[in-house]
């Protein structure tokens, strides 16, 4: 009998693996992309073949950190949701969708341009996010916290234009909390 579905990784190949996801996205996002992939495995505590047998590429390694950190959000996004009054929850993943973006442009520009589909790639965990964001919204704009005209389309030309301009503000906290304040300010209804 030949079974098509991948067989599970063992315990420490599992570790590895999670382990080179950390690394990667932590280098990744101070470093910028083009750090190698051998710096990356040997940060991680591990030879440059275990990088390659989890991801046969550079753009694998990169995608993998992509998907990884928007299954992060989406998970936060549902545990603010469920933990938290709808206001608080959605002014709380706003904020965590712009802080955890950083770098993101720079990620996929570089798997763009490896030829790498970011779009196709990216779609179920894409998916899943915009409407972990469409029930937050919607449960704020019931509870009376953000604006009944606000939209999907609008929220999330907000977080990529707040994702944009936090990132220019990296070395001023301060102007960071002012853009959110604005913002935020914008959201609520008058």
């Amino acid at each position: 009998m030949n079974d098509a579905s991948p067989r599970p990784l063992r315990a420490d190949a599992a570790r590895n693996r999670a382990r080179l996801l950390d690394v990667a996205t932590e280098v990744f996002a101070t470093r910028g992309v083009g750090v190698p992939t051998e710096e990356i495995a040997r940060a991680a505590g591990v030879g440059v073949g275990t990088l390659f047998r989890h991801f046969p590429t550079k753009e694998a390694l990169l995608e993998a950190v992509v998907v990884r950190r928007l299954e992060t959000i989406t998970a936060r996004t549902a545990q603010l949701a469920a933990e938290t009054e709808p206001a608080e929850a959605f002014f709380s993943c706003f904020r965590l969708v712009v802080e955890q973006s950083a770098g993101k442009q720079e990620f996929t520009r570089a798997l763009a341009e490896a030829g790498v589909d970011v779009h196709a790639s990216l779609r179920a965990s894409t998916d899943l996010m915009r409407g972990r964001l469409a029930e937050l919204l919607a449960g704020a704009q019931q509870a009376g916290a953000v604006r009944p005209e606000v939209g999907l389309p609008e929220l999330i030309a907000l977080l990529v234009g707040v994702s944009a301009a936090t990132e220019h503000l990296a070395a001023d906290p301060a102007a960071r909390e002012r853009v959110f304040d604005v913002v935020f300010t914008g959201l609520r209804p008058h």
